[in-house]
């Protein structure tokens, strides 16, 4: 990997393209190197993920809403919508945007975290709708998300969004525009003006996740989806974008991230300060491999509580009394305990009849229903009934988070033997005892205790998608994707996952 500073530059300076993060990403975007096997197998268990909670979510409201609108786009040769025959198809901006939102709804697919936050899956409902769309072959789109994922992860590693309390979203689509640049073969031009417009469109702000937490949730990253689709179809037909959209005087990070620009006491000038970041990118010729280090749920939940769901079901064992319980103090990093935890000030966070989009973002919550249950499951875990129980709801109340300098410290290490993303529990008893247990990542993370793998991702799928699909549609779709590089140009509507006939919930009307 090769890092590249990125900073504010003025104006005049002229900043060559060659020397802008968006052409040096979308070179990586052209590199013709191969996709390795490793990297193609981890491809097609995230396409089985995304599957498996698109399928598991398909006839919820958020959704609904999201397949009525895009069937309002219908497109003879277009983009498959999840639970529909496929026979029909939609214009493949459409098909993200529905796709998209089935795959986000429930919050249980692919993570990365690093210096900031994503799903990478997302990538996976955009350049697949426009590869259906343009006829391009299963190998096609391994390369596509092969760039996706790398890029995605690569301004994750090295950009934080969260801090200037931007949505994640940002990172997400200017990936999935390159990796639809690298599916269509598009030259390193139209690639850098996609990129720069994907970005320049998708910048939004941290409240879709604070606060009253709602469906757009959901739709955030879709958005993005279908905003990439639309910046490459511009930059096709010969249009440019905001230029240089990362280093530009007037860019993001002049004004939105890290490199606010800065006027002397009398505002007669402008001072640019250092670089502010190196982006880690692949060098000519190197593999793309950043999918490997990202990692799926094995809850529905935010995947910083994925290790905490894990220490609960263990803890639980030296319980007997709830009641008895004085109060439990989460000692974890930064991140968890602003985002999730009672840092973020949300008291959203302690209420029963909050929405579900909120309580998948309580710590407090997931860790009193994992506790008391022993299990976690994507709809009883969060409805209405079990949040409201009253000895959930004392218990709930006990919870606190502390941010611990130490896992703050492991949350950001750069060595993957270290690098954790849970927390340790203190369980303090009415009569003064206590107990104290810690995890640093889930048993289903690469270096847990039960890594998923091919096995893990197809159960995942049978469990999440029993009683909404056939058996026979299950099995068809799982010998399909696993045969990803041999489907053939034009055939890659087989990837997508119908419902028997009149299972799907039609949506309120609205424009389209």
């Amino acid at each position: 990997m090769q890092k590249h500073p990125v900073k504010v530059h003025p104006s005049k300076a002229l900043l060559k393209r060659e020397d802008q993060l968006a052409w040096k990403m979308a070179a990586v975007a052209t590199d013709k190197v191969a996709v390795e096997k490793d990297v193609q197998a981890m491809i097609i268990n995230r396409i089985i993920d995304n599957a498996s909670v698109a399928i598991a979510a398909i006839n919820r409201r958020p959704v609904v809403s999201a397949r009525g609108m895009a069937l309002g786009h219908p497109r003879k040769g277009g983009g498959t919508v999840f639970g529909v025959k496929s026979a029909t198809t939609v214009s493949p901006e459409w098909a993200a945007w529905a796709n998209g939102t089935a795959v986000r709804e429930l919050d249980f697919h692919d993570t990365f975290l690093a210096a900031d936050y994503s799903h990478p899956g997302d990538n996976i409902p955009p350049v697949l709708a426009v590869a259906q769309t343009m006829g391009k072959s299963g190998r096609d789109l391994i390369r596509g998300l092969a760039t996706s994922y790398e890029l995605h992860i690569d301004l994750v590693r090295a950009i934080c969004l969260h801090e200037h309390k931007v949505d994640h979203i940002a990172h997400l689509c200017p990936a999935a525009a390159a990796g639809i640049g690298t599916l269509l073969g598009l030259k390193q031009e139209v690639i850098f003006q996609s990129i720069q417009q994907a970005l320049h469109t998708s910048i939004s702000f941290r409240q879709s996740r604070k606060g009253e937490i709602s469906s757009w949730k959901a739709y955030a990253p879709a958005h993005a989806g279908k905003l990439a689709v639309e910046a490459v179809d511009r930059c096709m037909r010969g249009e440019g974008a905001p230029s240089p959209i990362y280093e530009g005087e007037d860019s993001v990070i002049a004004w939105v991230l890290s490199g606010r620009t800065q006027a002397d006491s009398k505002g007669r000038k402008t001072v640019y300060d250092p670089v502010y970041y190196e982006v880690p990118l692949p060098a000519p010729g190197e593999p793309k491999r950043a999918i490997l280090d990202s990692y799926t749920k094995e809850h529905s939940a935010e995947y910083q509580s994925q290790a905490l769901i894990d220490l609960a079901f263990r803890m639980r064992e030296q319980i007997k009394d709830w009641e008895a319980i004085k109060r439990i103090t989460i000692h974890t990093s930064h991140h968890t305990h602003y985002v999730i935890g009672t840092g973020a000030n949300d008291p959203q966070k302690m209420d029963p009849k909050a929405s579900r989009e909120t309580l998948d973002h309580s710590i407090m919550y997931i860790f009193a229903v994992a506790l008391q249950d022993g299990r976690w499951h994507h709809v009883d875990s969060y409805a209405p009934k079990r949040a409201q129980r009253a000895d959930t709801v004392r218990l709930w109340h006990k919870i606190e988070t502390r941010e611990d300098a130490e896992w703050t410290r492991k949350y950001h290490s750069r060595d993957p033997d270290e690098l954790s993303f849970g927390g340790r529990v203190e369980i303090e008893f009415n009569d003064g005892t206590k107990i104290v247990d810690e995890l640093g990542v889930a048993n289903a993370h690469p270096n847990g205790a039960r890594p998923f793998a091919r096995d893990q991702y197809i159960q995942k799928f049978r469990t999440l998608t029993e009683g909404i699909i056939t058996t026979r549609e299950a099995n068809r779709f799982l010998a399909d994707v696993q045969d990803l590089a041999r489907i053939p140009a034009g055939e890659l509507h087989v990837l997508n996952v119908a419902l028997p006939a009149g299972t799907l919930l039609e949506s309120k009307p609205g424009i389209f």
